[in-house]
């Protein structure tokens, strides 16, 4: 993490920038998932999967094109054989087949809204373990506006009436929770040297998430058919365009982390939502509730103090004794 306030200006604008793209990106792949090939009963329950797998597999395309377009090809391979990568295929695992995947089946299982309840979750777990294993130390007005932000996150994902209870997705959204939070924490860690970048850092957690998709989760919940079906389809440039937004949110989260931390860049992050809601208004013409509004504004205030920069504290000069 680097500390000095310029850096750290750019960082707590990354931040910002990856939580508005990745807004769009949800509302963009809430319209591809109503498109006709997801509809029909038994499309719907492979459709985040397949969709998730697509995302990710074009995502790596367009940040391989991207460091292509940089002259990066080279030092990206080069890069891929330090050990440093391990650790970002680690924190690859941990965000999409394992986070990803516990989010889906626990929508399937307890339903949006309390799977994005305890989905808010993970940057608090994020926090602890970045607190533990990077040594990030937050002030209480930081720790105070990351709570606060979460509940803010949780009243506007919470909508009574839905789904039952079920064990299996409780545990699944815990699973999720600890995916996402481990995610940035463990890919901050890859990142501390100088081995990988943050750019390199997004092209091989993409590479990872897609293979892993590809070759073991879709193939077992039945999705080869299916997938092949989408890329006949128009709908395969629409989740093509939608990961161009998903690329440039990664690449500004990635690089959020290297500059402020994982703590502050996960506290970030998590404004996605309310930037989620005004593109559904200004793009699908959606009304917004008073509830909506009070809760967003509860999540920018709690930003505001996880984001503000520290306070650096005064050196303390050394008394001398007056020597007569």
């Amino acid at each position: 993490m680097e500390n000095n306030n310029g850096n750290y200006k750019v960082g707590v604008m990354s931040g910002i920038t990856s939580a508005i793209t990745w807004g769009l990106d949800t509302v963009l792949i809430a319209i591809i998932l109503g498109m006709s090939p997801f509809l029909p009963d038994g499309a719907v329950f492979l459709a985040p999967f397949i969709t998730a797998f697509l995302h990710d597999a074009f995502s790596a395309i367009w940040t391989f094109m991207y460091l292509a377009f940089k002259k990066q090809l080279g030092n990206l391979f080069k890069a891929m054989k330090t050990k440093s990568a391990l650790f970002v295929v680690l924190a690859a695992l941990m965000g999409g087949p394992v986070g990803m995947t516990g989010y889906l089946i626990a929508v399937k299982l307890i339903g949006p809204s309390y799977t994005a309840i305890i989905s808010s979750l993970y940057p608090a777990v994020g926090a602890i373990l970045a607190y533990f294993i990077l040594k990030e130390k937050m002030n209480k007005k930081a720790w105070l506006g990351l709570i606060f932000a979460i509940i803010g996150v949780s009243i506007i994902g919470y909508s009574a009436g839905e789904a039952g209870t079920s064990i299996v997705g409780f545990l699944c959204a815990l699973l999720c929770v600890f995916g996402w939070g481990s995610e940035c924490v463990i890919c901050a860690y890859g990142m501390k040297g100088d081995e990988v970048s943050s750019e390199f850092a997004l092209q091989i957690r993409q590479f990872t998430s897609a293979i892993v998709y590809g070759v073991l989760i879709v193939p077992v919940v039945g999705g080869i058919g299916l997938s092949f079906e989408i890329l006949r389809t128009s709908v395969i440039w629409w989740i093509g365009a939608t990961a161009l937004s998903g690329t440039i949110s990664y690449l500004f989260y990635y690089k959020a982390i290297y500059k402020i931390g994982a703590t502050r860049a996960m506290g970030l992050n998590i404004t996605y939502v309310v930037w989620s809601i005004l593109f559904d208004i200004l793009i699908n013409g959606n009304a917004i509730s008073l509830k909506t509004i009070v809760c967003s504004i509860m999540v920018i205030v709690g930003v505001y103090f996880v984001a503000k920069a520290p306070e650096v504290e005064p050196e303390e000069t050394p008394e001398f004794v007056g020597v007569r």
